[in-house]
């Protein structure tokens, strides 16, 4: 059975084997994201017959279009393994199972209009929602702070433009602004460095307790976005380094893959 599997061969004179892992391997990919506009991959293996014990050359794996639980947007994904152990096996029986752990180098690009919609999903809104850090409620009277309308323009050599609004006991409506610069930490965490306050535009009589609420605000953000709060089914993202290219995000780093859903 798996011979006549191995040596068949399309037209185009591409494995059937391998044609039907890089079927199988998109379709469990797929079950990482909640939603997926394109998820190709390419499974190289040479000779194919190494596809009888489950050996693989390389994974290569490219998404766009991604979401992940239900509500963080990924322009683009991509991946590639070295060699790679799987079960055979269980490809015959429409499933990616792997017979150890591998890792991949991995790139991920995310949207400007993307990260500030994201600000909107329920996951982040819980960290924004009745902030008690002591420089928030020093400043609040004990009361907790929230904050909204969150927006964040990406600008060169990896500087952000964050604004945001929020209140206080005895004044609403008071504006945040101030640019940070991104950078990494552990390898997971997303930290907002050097915030300086942006006074732009500011009525000169609030402009003192913007400057505090905004140095504040970046508190919260250097706090909030870690990676292991986002972890895919089974794939563990690390970050070496991100850069912003116009109005894109762009993370290099690596997927540790432990396993595809379902398996």
């Amino acid at each position: 059975m798996f011979g006549g599997l191995l040596g068949s061969k399309s037209p185009s004179g591409t494995d059937f084997g391998e044609q039907m892992l890089n079927a199988v391997a998109a379709q469990s990919i797929r079950h990482l994201f909640t939603k997926s506009d394109v998820v190709e991959v390419d499974v190289r293996c040479y000779p194919s017959s190494k596809l009888l014990q489950g050996s693989i050359d390389s994974f290569k794996m490219s998404g766009r279009g991604l979401v992940i639980r239900r509500q963080f947007e990924v322009e683009e994904m991509s991946f590639e393994t070295d060699a790679v152990s799987i079960d055979f096996s269980s490809v015959l029986g429409g499933k990616l199972r792997l017979k150890q752990p591998t890792q991949a180098v991995a790139q991920v690009i995310l949207s400007e209009d993307a990260i500030n919609r994201a600000f909107e999903a329920e996951l982040v809104q819980k960290r924004l929602q009745n902030v008690d850090q002591e420089a928030l409620t020093n400043l609040s009277g004990g009361e907790p702070v929230s904050f909204r309308h969150v927006q964040l323009r990406l600008l060169p050599d990896n500087q952000v433009k964050i604004s945001a609004e929020t209140d206080l006991p005895n004044r609403s409506h008071i504006p945040i602004q101030l640019i940070a610069t991104l950078g990494v930490e552990k390898r997971r965490r997303i930290c907002f460095k050097q915030p300086q306050f942006q006074p732009d535009g500011i009525a000169p009589d609030v402009q003192g307790i913007s400057e505090s609420l905004s140095k504040a605000f970046a508190e919260v953000l250097d706090n909030m976005v870690d990676l292991d709060r986002f972890d895919l089914d089974g794939v563990m993202m690390r970050i070496n380094r991100l850069e912003t290219q116009g109005t894109q995000l762009i993370f290099s780093g690596y997927a540790q893959i432990e396993r595809f859903p379902g398996t």
